[in-house]
């Protein structure tokens, strides 16, 4: 075969046209506002562009007011990383407010929340304490939990609710930075959802395995009631990569299995990375039908304060 010559393509009959003509996605009227020196909260949020992300923190914060004042279901799904990063006192607020229906955390979530209610302070060193086997070893943190695990599965409650119960009647004395107390005291549904050997709690010697399994499995029942209700309102997680997505998928397909119409639902994610479980069974799956799903990408301990505060401009 012989070798191909390529010559300059001749441009001089290339068709153009007009660029008014054009869709622009980028318009003067969604640009950003200059940030002016002691501006209110509402006039910064409303100055923060009208595309990608801030289009979508805008939205959400609608949808989440548009919820509460039709009286609709507002689901917080949370992994550990939003007490660990300074967010409970937002979240017990919305919940004291009204704004928040529920809260689902996985078992790492009470154990952060647990000793911030106990002594103020949380989240050890793993580094250094894996390397002599202390790591996780914490006696007061392990005894209260399991022992309050543990009554409850006597009294047929779950963890959430007895984990809560618990922390109240001890009066610990950091009790108000509980999202646990704070739902056994307003009557709020906090669920938890384990899975066996993730948690430090595991590791005690009060553990009881029928109580942990029994327990979440309560709680996981009394989700299922929850997101049942969850038609026209919103779930947000909040830094859950696995647990809360796969718990919140089967939850739904429960709740439309046994006759609840969930539809028109808006779904969030937000978390500094994107995963696939919240991307597929958060934001994209659930609302195929009917429905938004969102992702927003940042730290929780920004994204959270400047969602929040976008709510409660809205309202």
């Amino acid at each position: 075969m012989g070798k191909k010559t390529f010559r300059p393509l001749n441009f001089s009959k290339v068709r153009t046209y007009p660029l008014k003509k054009r869709f622009s996605k980028v318009r003067q009227s969604l640009l950003g506002k200059k940030v002016r020196k002691g501006a209110r909260l509402r006039s910064f949020i409303k100055g923060l562009p009208d595309i990608l992300a801030a289009e979508n923190l805008k939205e959400i914060a609608r949808k989440i007011a548009r919820a509460h004042r039709g009286d609709k279901t507002i689901l917080v799904g949370m992994g550990a990383h939003p007490i660990k990063v300074g967010l409970s006192p937002l979240i017990i607020d919305f919940m004291e407010r009204g704004i928040v229906s529920a809260v689902a955390m996985n078992g790492a979530g009470i154990i952060h929340d647990f000793e911030l209610a106990f002594m103020g302070e949380t989240s050890e060193d793993v580094a250094s304490s894996l390397k002599d086997g202390s790591f996780g070893m914490a006696e007061e943190t392990g005894a209260f939990l399991n022992r309050a695990i543990t009554k409850g599965y006597d009294q047929r409650q779950g963890i959430g609710a007895a984990a809560g119960e618990a922390i109240l009647k001890a009066r610990l004395p950091h009790h108000r930075l509980s999202i646990l107390a704070a739902g056994a005291r307003l009557g709020i549904p906090v669920t938890v959802h384990v899975g066996i050997g993730t948690d430090i709690i595991h590791m005690h010697p009060e553990v009881d395995g029928k109580a942990l399994g029994e327990g979440s499995l309560l709680d996981f029942r009394t989700l299922t009631s929850v997101v049942a209700t969850l038609g026209d309102g919103v779930f947000l997680n909040l830094g859950s990569a696995v647990i809360l997505p796969e718990v919140f998928l089967k939850t739904l397909s429960l709740a439309r299995n046994l006759g609840s119409r969930v539809r028109n639902l808006t779904t969030v994610n937000l978390d500094f990375l994107p995963h696939y479980r919240p991307l597929t069974n958060v934001v994209t799956r659930p609302t195929l039908e009917s429905g938004k799903g969102y992702h927003l990408t940042g730290h929780m301990e920004i994204m959270v304060p400047l969602l929040f505060a976008s709510v409660l401009e809205e309202l």
